[in-house]
């Protein structure tokens, strides 16, 4: 591309070039051919007859110079009185002319005239100057080859030049990808900052090293989430492999066993909602998943979900306070499970003879539903991780009922899909989980 602007570039330099000196040229051999017209006329005017003039060739033969001049005086009649035809060319034709007049004649030879009627005494003369366009037409050929030549002299270098250009230029953006290329998941944590020197490269590299840092993350995440992921799986597992062989050691009674049967079901319960909740969150993270939008009360979906958890609070010695009195655009079901689940670990975790608030409020665009209970608070280490798959801020206070180390990991997947976000912040005064929806999803 550099090389064949660079061609047409030059190309339009030479054609602006060559049309300019053509012109240029032309311009010069009419004034010419116009100026000669007026010295013959002057001639005429200076002698005392064309017959006196005819006598001395001297003075207008000098004043033309060269063979490619021509030039005829012819009376009225058509009779020519003075003639200079080096090449023998054939008299013109011309129409009558009281002012100078220029054009070209291309009959024999291709010439350029001038041509111009005057009064001689009491007859009329007609004055015609010439110039063969021979000369012209060789001089403007050798400077078209001379362009010509130059041009592709030109275009060879710029594409040679290029070459070198491009092949120089490029070289640190080889450089980084083959140093990219090297970047695999056992490396995921090298950078690319050496390029952050040049100035072509500079966006370029943080954009690499953003996205090598997001790699490096999400792959940790990954590896964590296998892990976790055994790990969970292992505990009922363990559980249930254990229970069984203690049981088939030796002959058990009906009560023995149905007391078996009744345990392996908490753990067959606790691993089924593992893996429904591992399918949902992988049916969200689809990029084609898309949520039903329907106006929806909050106060009425609250006071549904605390008299779900109304058991779960008495037993607790916890009070469920409902303050939300705005609207909603979302999935009902999608943020029922979402709330469920942030009033779930509320009161997992609120201590007993407290209140567990659910309020909302509408403030620069957003609507705001937060979750509050008082209980022992979250160490600020925890809090960035604690929507992260299988993360527990202390797994020693695993509870047959909980979920798994998911909740709220759907609560935040929950909220992408309404592109909203969850929050958390935790003092003495309490936890408090925030659900940011935006102005489009709320209504009042």
């Amino acid at each position: 591309m550099f090389a064949l602007v660079s061609t047409l570039l030059l190309g339009s330099i030479g054609f602006y070039l060559y049309q300019s000196l053509q012109r240029e040229i032309a311009w010069r051999d009419d004034q010419a051919l116009l100026g000669r017209l007026d010295r013959m006329q002057a001639l005429i005017s200076d002698s005392d007859s064309i017959e006196q003039l005819r006598g001395r060739p001297k003075l207008y033969e000098n004043m033309l110079g060269n063979r490619d001049n021509l030039l005829w005086i012819v009376d009225d009649t058509g009779k020519v009185l003075i003639e200079i035809n080096p090449v023998r060319m054939t008299l013109p034709k011309l129409s009558a002319a009281p002012q100078a007049r220029l054009g070209d004649d291309h009959s024999t030879e291709s010439v350029r005239l001038a041509w111009k009627d005057v009064t001689e005494g009491d007859r009329g003369l007609t004055l015609i100057a010439g110039k063969l366009l021979s000369e012209r037409d060789q001089m403007l050929g050798a400077y078209r080859l001379k362009l010509w030549l130059a041009m592709s002299v030109g275009a060879l270098l710029a594409f040679a030049l290029g070459w070198w250009v491009s092949q120089r230029g490029l070289y640190p953006v080889r450089l980084l990808a083959k140093r990219a290329a090297g970047i695999d998941v056992q490396h995921l944590h090298l950078r690319l900052d050496e390029f952050n020197e040049l100035t072509e490269l500079k966006l370029l590299c943080s954009a690499l090293n953003q996205m090598l840092a997001r790699l490096e993350d999400g792959f940790a995440q990954l590896s964590r989430f296998s892990e976790d992921l055994a790990h969970e799986m292992r505990t009922p597992l363990g559980n249930l492999m254990g229970h069984t062989q203690q049981a088939l050691r030796r002959s058990r009674s009906i009560e023995d066993y149905q007391n078996l049967l009744v345990s392996n079901q908490e753990e067959y319960e606790r691993l089924a909602r593992m893996i429904d909740s591992m399918l949902f969150l992988a049916r969200t993270e689809q990029p084609n998943t898309c949520v039903k939008l329907e106006r929806v009360g909050l106060h009425d979906l609250i006071e549904q979900l605390c008299e779900y958890f109304e058991g779960v609070a008495q037993e607790r010695d916890v009070q469920l306070i409902n303050q939300t009195q705005d609207h909603l655009l979302g999935d009902p079901g999608l943020i029922r499970r979402a709330l469920a689940n942030l009033l779930a670990n509320a009161l997992r975790y609120a201590i007993a003879g407290s209140a567990v608030t659910i309020s909302s409020r509408v403030s620069q665009g957003t609507l705001e539903i937060t979750v509050h209970n008082h209980g022992e608070p979250i160490a600020a280490e925890h809090l960035p991780r604690v929507f992260e798959r299988f993360y527990r801020c202390d797994p020693s206070r695993n509870q047959p009922d909980d979920s798994g180390g998911l909740g709220l990991a759907i609560v935040r997947s929950i909220m992408q899909l309404h592109g909203g976000s969850v929050s958390v912040d935790s003092t003495e005064a309490g936890t408090r989980f925030h659900l940011v929806f935006p102005l489009e999803s709320a209504g009042t």
